[in-house]
């Protein structure tokens, strides 16, 4: 209770110009992607409730909705919408919170909950009567969980691709062998390179 709420990573955000409904391209961190990003199809603000029911359901039990260490089978999953409610954790939060998070990850962007819609859904307007106010301290340790996870994860990936980057610039650097070198290391004879017209 009383902890302040941070928003911050808003690097590949798009400030809305006017009357714009659409918008073009492939950005974003891959676990909050929308299908239709995905799918490279137009794509709007529906976009932005995608990502809050994903936010939302991480924040309810401290894991994401779509996970798995192979990005291909991730985008397949989140295509597809195919997430659930997986006991325990789920259990005991209500169906409400559930409903809503359905209709925020709603494959189709036409038939998603759009903002204003969200805000009157019973779970948010109706907090008092229709929340849990459990203190969730399985949520907390799930999320701590999952986070050490997704660094150490980060971590490796940066460690390879330096290993790599580095491997590299040390086989550019690299002289290419002499053929006596090559010769040397193989066990055979180098090649007689005199000019024979010297003879």
């Amino acid at each position: 209770k009383g902890a302040a709420v941070k928003l911050a990573d808003f690097g590949l955000a798009i400030e809305v110009q006017g009357e714009q409904q659409a918008w073009y391209g492939f950005a974003g961190t891959p676990g909050y992607l929308s299908p239709e990003v995905l799918k490279k199809d137009p794509y709007g603000k529906p976009v932005d409730i995608w990502a809050c029911g994903v936010i939302l359901y991480i924040l309810l039990v401290g894991y994401p909705p779509f996970w798995d260490e192979d990005q291909h089978r991730l985008y397949a999953q989140i295509k597809a919408g195919a997430y659930d409610y997986p006991s325990p954790e789920w259990d005991t939060v209500t169906p409400e919170a559930k409903n809503l998070i359905n209709s925020m990850l709603t494959v189709n962007p036409a038939k998603r909950i759009t903002a204003a819609e969200a805000l009157k859904h019973p779970w948010i307007c109706q907090r008092e009567r229709v929340a849990s106010t459990l203190h969730r301290q399985e949520t907390v340790d799930c999320l701590k969980k999952f986070n050490a996870r997704r660094k150490l994860k980060g971590a490796i990936l940066t460690t390879m691709l330096a290993t790599r980057n580095f491997s590299s610039k040390s086989t550019d650097r690299s002289p290419s062998p002499s053929p006596a070198q090559t010769a040397a290391a193989t066990g055979a004879h180098a090649p007689d390179t005199h000019n024979p017209n010297q003879h």
